[in-house]
């Protein structure tokens, strides 16, 4: 995106001063007589960095042109002696001390690479001897402690890190990336930065780095989302743009390379930065020479033990200052280039310079024609937008509309059960129970708004208050609603199942407060638990985070998506406690259902139903509760399937146990109250049977009396003696003397129908058709099972009407018709 070209000139160069420089290279006519000054060089003409193929054409160009010169060292000659170091240290040892014990002296030492340039530094100081490198950029070099007599002309790598801190300001970014080369030049460089950028207040986020190949590390980075990287490696070609570097000295350089090309020859980047050395060396030379003569020394008279020449050497190297081809130059108080970074940027395929930045006065200059694809420079992180999921409104209306409907329904069938309340069939079905059904669902279903109400509604803040009042409307209403079904199953199969010694001590009645207290006992089970739960682990809003989504056609923006839940600290544990107890009620409701299927009683005509609605509401609640704990990630799956569950549930209910009384009482216009006929006589299956029923029970309280007056001893009354007896046999019916008829269920109706049954089967053995066992079955064994029936059905004992159910479904399996057991049950009362 960007690129920081170094050494750049505070001013341009006069062009006509730099050709009469130039120039003089044409007219050379060396001294005669001078004095000659050695320079050791070492250029790395081969190796990791092969810098002094054009390095050194520059640097002998230059010392062509200053011993030319009149004015510049005119008693001095300057030779340079130079060895290839191959930018190898253990290379360069050896050279160094090839350079210092043999003959002549050298005055200064210019060394090229880095690595090298350490090495020489470190021991100059050893033979006071100044180091000018040329090729040296490591922020290690900048320590005067270690490197006192050093000076370069390269800047140092930590030059461009105020200008990279100044432009991570100008375009606002906070977080960058790093990617270096692991040598020493770019980990010094790095930890510059790092210094530099903590104090503006900018976060390395990313850390990379790589030795040869730098694959990993660039998978890395995108992996981790870096945007802004600063990068610190060696590029493996030259750079085709040179900082304001003149033409005429290309020129005269690319005729010393004899025409290679300059992306073929190591270091061509910094020859205008040997140029500048050797000019650099030359002046600060001449500096000295009339300081020197105040003191009684002469250059030619340096050795490697006078310290005095290398002062006025060092000092006339740390006040140096002039125009090179590299830019100005001037070295800052740790030896190295001071020099302004231009800034460029990669637009439509080529380099545009964008500005300058001056480090030694703090100043960025800028142009403005900087471009960026879209509205302004990237972001330095991949902007998180925060986004809720809510529910689907579709979803939430389309459920809303059935649970206000199913209200509706809970109110048409409160009302009907209100008004009908003196009907004896509604009356038989405890209609105050069937009220706290209809009640309880129609606070399920009003949980369902609640239950759909989210952050798109209302604020965090009241969010729990919500989610509070919808619990305890489900809780409420599941208590109501199945506790009252729980206890009419509960109260049939109570009764219903007690063996007949303890019915004949005891007469069972039904005492409705005991009901009551039942359906009070569970709802008072829930507000308590309820109320626990809310003082104890009240409930807060939490958020889910999901995995972020990147949105098309914008690569700097990501999607966080968020969902709000209501839960509390402990959720799992009160949860575990509600769905084992709910669930134990349930399971409980299923296996009563199951045992009093088969039984038929008047004080609660519609326990089948019950048990029914039970069934349903049990399956439905059974799997809503784990696949709702499972869904609770999608809001919209969870919601539906939640809600669906209550509404089917409630309607089923509702449907089930309201349904057949509307359809009875409209059909056979049982809708007036018969105060005059007692709870205990069942209703009959027709008018006929009715009207014998009532007969029936006149015939059976006058025999009751007589029986009564006819206690103990018998006696003479109006010419006829009266005894006592414990059976009785009247109109083909035998019963004793507590009226009770399981003599004639034992004796006429069982008995002879186990004898008839003999003969069902052997027609059945003997293929006879369907039409002519059923006329047998109408003739010889309905006929005595339903014989007075609606009489003595009501005072058998549990077993014999298992009995009876049993011989009819005997029947049935024989002849083969299901119906048999249908049309004995219609003519029980």
């Amino acid at each position: 995106m960007k690129r920081l070209c170094q050494n750049l000139p505070r001013r341009p160069v006069s062009r006509y001063s730099l050709t009469f420089i130039l120039t003089l290279l044409s007219c050379s006519c060396p001294a005669l007589g001078k004095k000659k000054l050695y320079i050791g060089a070492l250029f790395p003409m081969s190796g990791g960095w092969p810098g002094g193929q054009a390095c050194l054409p520059a640097a002998q160009m230059a010392l062509d042109l200053v011993n030319n010169r009149t004015d510049i060292l005119p008693d001095y000659e300057l030779e340079l002696i130079h060895y290839d170091s191959m930018c190898d240290p253990g290379e360069a040892t050896k050279l160094l001390y090839d350079l210092l014990y043999t003959e002549p002296i050298k005055v200064v030492l210019m060394p090229g690479c880095s690595s090298v340039s350490t090495l020489v530094a470190e021991a100059a100081r050893m033979w006071n001897l100044i180091v000018l490198s040329y090729g040296s950029s490591s922020p290690a070099l900048s320590n005067r402690q270690r490197f006192p007599t050093f000076f370069r002309t390269h800047p140092s790598a930590t030059l461009h890190n105020p200008t990279r801190v100044q432009l991570f300001q100008k375009w606002k970014w906070t977080k960058i990336a790093t990617i270096q080369q692991t040598t020493e030049v770019f980990t010094s460089t790095l930890d510059d930065l790092e210094e530099r950028v903590k104090e503006a207040g900018i976060e390395i986020s990313v850390r990379q780095s790589f030795l040869t190949d730098p694959a990993v590390a660039v998978k890395n980075l995108k992996r981790q989302d870096a945007r802004i990287i600063v990068g610190l490696f060696y590029e493996t070609e030259a750079r085709k743009v040179f900082c304001e570097t003149s033409q005429e000295f290309l020129a005269q350089l690319m005729s010393k390379l004899g025409g290679k090309n300059p992306e073929e020859t190591g270091g061509f980047q910094e020859a205008p930065l040997a140029y500048d050395a050797v000019w650099a060396l030359a002046l600060a030379l001449n500096k000295t020479v009339g300081p020197l003569r105040t003191k009684g020394h002469r250059l030619e008279d340096f050795n490697y033990n006078n310290r005095d020449i290398t002062a006025e050497i060092y000092r006339a190297m740390n006040t140096s200052s002039f125009e090179g081809v590299s830019g100005h130059v001037v070295f800052d108080a740790q030896g190295s280039r001071m020099a302004w970074t231009l800034i460029e940027q990669l637009q439509g395929g080529s380099y545009k310079k964008i500005g300058y930045y001056d480090s030694t006065k703090g100043n960025l200059s800028w142009y403005g024609n900087d471009k960026w694809i879209g509205s302004g420079p990237p972001a330095d992180q991949t902007v998180v937008i925060e986004e809720f999921r809510y529910l689907s409104q579709k979803l939430f209306v389309s459920v809303s509309v059935f649970a206000g409907l199913g209200i509706l329904l809970g109110i048409v069938c409160l009302t009907f059960n209100i008004y009908n309340s003196n009907v004896r069939y509604i009356q038989n079905s405890q209609p105050y129970l069937n009220n706290m059904t209809a009640v309880g669902c129609m606070m399920s279903l009003a949980a369902v708004f609640p239950l759909g109400i989210d952050g798109y509604y209302v604020d965090s803040r009241n969010a729990p208050i919500i989610h509070q009042f919808r619990l305890w409307l489900l809780g409420l209403g599941f208590s109501l609603a199945y506790g009252s079904m729980f206890t009419k199953i509960w109260w049939v199969h109570t009764v219903f199942t007690k063996k007949d010694e303890k019915k004949d001590k005891k007469k069972q009645h039904l005492e409705p407060w005991k009901l009551y207290a039942t359906v009070g006992v569970l709802l008072g089970i829930d507000i308590l638990s309820l109320m626990i739960w809310q003082i104890v682990d009240p409930l807060h809003i939490t958020v889910e985070k999901f995995t972020r989504e990147a949105p098309k056609g914008d690569l700097d923006v990501l999607i966080q998506p968020l969902l709000e839940h209501c839960n509390s600290e402990k959720m799992n544990t009160w949860l575990g406690v509600v769905y084992g107890y709910k669930g134990l009620l349930l399971l409980l409701g299923i296996f009563l259902a199951y045992e009093t299927k088969s039984i038929s009683t008047e004080k609660i005509n519609d326990h089948r139903a019950v048990g029914m609605a039970i069934y349903n509401v049990a399956v439905l609640c059974m799997i809503t509760a784990p696949v709702t704990m499972i869904l609770s990630s999608q809001q919209d799956a969870s919601f539906a399937f939640a809600s669906l569950a209550i509404v089917f549930s409630v309607y089923i209910t509702l449907v089930v146990l309201f349904v057949p009384k509307m359809r009875r009482l409209i059909t056979r216009g049982e809708w007036q109250s018969d105060a005059q006929e007692t709870v205990k006589t069942g209703s009959s299956t027709n008018n006929n049977d009715e009207e014998k029923s009532r007969q029936l029970e006149r015939e059976n309280k006058e025999l009751q009396k007589i029986i009564q007056e006819g206690r103990g001893e018998g006696r003479q009354e109006a010419g006829y003696t009266l005894d006592r007896s414990s059976e009785y046999k009247y109109l083909g019916a035998i019963f004793d003397n507590l009226l009770k008829f399981s003599a004639n269920t034992e004796v006429v109706v069982l008995r002879r129908c186990h004898q008839r049954l003999l003969l069902l089967r052997k027609l059945n053995s003997f293929g006879v058709s369907t039409a002519i066992m059923m006329a047998f079955y109408d003739a010889f064994l309905e006929s005595i099972m339903t014989f007075s029936i609606s009489c003595w059905f009501d005072s058998l004992s549990l077993q014999n009407r298992n009995r009876l159910q049993h011989t009819a479904s005997v029947c049935s399996k024989i002849i083969g018709l299901s119906e048999l057991w249908l049309r004995f049950s219609a003519h029980r009362p």
